[in-house]
C-alpha cells in the first residue's frame, strides 16, 4: 500500500496499543514504524528485475521484523525512558511492524511474509491505493488530535472500519473467483490459471486475466454487472523466442506466477507483466534480450521502460464500466458500437 496508508495505520495502532497513555508523540512514532519497512527501495539490488522482485523482501518478513522489534523495543527502553513496561513497549512496536508487511499482502504485488523462504503471499483483494480503507484512518487520527482524551478510542473506530472494509474486499473477491469459476467451467480454460485483481482505488470493478498458451484473455465484471458474464477480449501474450533462458526471466517468471507477456519490438524482446496495471496499461516492462547487426539473438542485462500513463479521457469509461455499463470494452477505449460478448471457450 502506499506510504499515507501505511502512516495510518501504524499511528492508528500505536493508539490502539497505547490505550490511555496514547498521546500525539505516540501516533508520529507509530506512524514512523508504519513506513519503515518501505524503506528498503532505497536499496539497489543491481538491476531493475531484481529491484521489483525483491521489494517486500527481508524488511516486511515476519522472521525479521519480529527479533528487529524486541532488539528496537530493548534499545529504546534503555536510552529513552518511557511510561511503558517493556513488555508494552515492545507490543507497541511490533504491532506497528507486522501490520505493514500483513496489509501489503492483501494486494497483488505479493509480500515475503516468511523470507528467507520463497513464499509470496498475494491475496489481491485490494488496490495499492484505496482511500475507502485510507480515509476512516485519516479521518479518526485527526479526530483524535482534537480531542485527546478519546485519541486511543477514536483509533480504535478506525481500525474498525477499515479492517472491516479490508474483509469486504476479500468476500468480493470471492464473488468474482465464483462468477469467473462458474463461466468457465465446462470450456477448454476450465482449469486456466486465472489471476484477479480490484481496478484502481474501488473493490467493485475487477480485471480478469486467463493464460491460454500463447493466448490471454481479458475482461473487466463488476458487482453491479446485470449479466454476470465476463466479456473478454483475447490478446496475443507471444513466447520466448530464444532457447535460453536468463535468469532474470526465470526470476520474473516465478515473481509473476507466468503472468507476462513476451513481445518482440524491433531488435528487443520485451518482457511485460500482466498482473500490475489495467488494460494497455502495464507499467512493469522490461528489455530481456536483443538482436545484433547479423541477426542473432541474446539475453542482456535488463532494462526497465517507461509504462504508458493512463489517460485521463479514459476514466469516464472506467468509472462507467464500474457502475455496470457493460457496452465498455475491456480496453476501455471506447464503447463498443456493436456489443458483442466473447464467451471463452465458445
Amino acid at each position: 500500500m502506499d506510504s499515507v496508508t501505511q502512516a495510518a495505520l501504524g499511528a492508528a495502532v500505536a493508539g490502539v496499543v497505547a490505550g490511555r497513555k496514547c498521546s500525539p508523540k505516540i501516533l508520529l512514532a507509530g506512524a514512523a514504524l508504519g513506513t519503515l519497512p518501505d524503506l528498503d527501495v532505497l536499496i539497489s539490488y543491481g538491476d531493475p528485475v531484481s529491484d521489483m522482485v525483491k521489494h517486500r523482501g527481508f524488511s516486511h518478513s515476519m522472521l525479521v521484523l519480529l527479533p528487529f522489534s524486541l532488539l528496537l523495543a530493548g534499545f529504546w527502553h534503555k536510552w529513552w525512558p518511557t511510561r511503558f513496561s517493556f513488555r508494552h513497549l515492545w507490543l507497541l512496536i511490533a504491532a506497528c511492524l507486522i501490520t505493514h508487511p500483513l496489509l501489503d499482502a492483501f494486494t497483488s504485488y505479493g509480500t515475503q511474509l516468511l523470507w528467507p523462504f520463497s513464499v509470496s503471499v498475494a491475496v489481491s483483494s485490494i488496490f495499492i491505493i484505496d482511500p475507502l480503507y485510507t480515509l476512516p484512518l485519516l479521518l479518526m487520527l485527526v479526530a483524535g488530535l482534537i480531542w485527546h482524551q478519546q485519541m486511543a478510542r477514536l483509533c480504535r473506530i478506525g481500525l474498525v472500519i477499515s479492517s472491516c472494509y479490508l474483509i469486504w474486499s476479500v468476500v468480493a473477491l470471492n464473488i468474482i473467483e465464483d462468477r469467473v469459476r462458474e463461466q468457465l467451467d465446462g470450456t477448454p480454460l476450465a482449469g486456466s490459471p486465472v489471476f484477479i485483481t480490484p481496478t484502481p482505488i474501488n473493490t467493485v470493478l475487477w480485471r480478469v486475466v486467463v493464460l491460454d498458451g500463447e493466448t490471454y484473455w481479458e475482461g473487466l465484471t463488476s458487482l453491479l454487472d446485470e449479466q454476470p458474464d465476463v466479456d473478454f477480449l483475447a490478446k496475443e501474450r507471444g513466447s520466448w523466442l530464444l532457447a535460453e533462458k536468463s535468469v532474470y526471466l526465470n526470476m520474473l517468471e516465478s515473481f509473476t506466477h507466468h503472468f507476462v507477456k513476451y513481445e518482440q519490438v524491433g531488435a528487443s524482446i520485451k518482457v511485460t507483466d500482466l498482473r500490475l496495471g489495467l488494460a494497455e496499461y502495464l507499467p512493469f516492462q522490461f528489455v530481456l534480450a536483443s538482436q545484433n547487426s547479423e541477426g542473432s539473438w541474446a539475453v542482456t542485462d535488463p532494462q526497465r521502460l517507461e509504462g504508458p500513463r493512463v489517460s485521463p479521457k479514459h476514466l469516464p469509461a472506467l468509472w462507467l464500466r464500474l457502475l455496470g455499463n457493460q457496452d465498455i470494452d475491456a480496453n476501455l477505449c471506447h464503447i463498443k458500437e456493436c456489443p458483442k460478448p466473447i464467451h471463452i471457450g465458445v
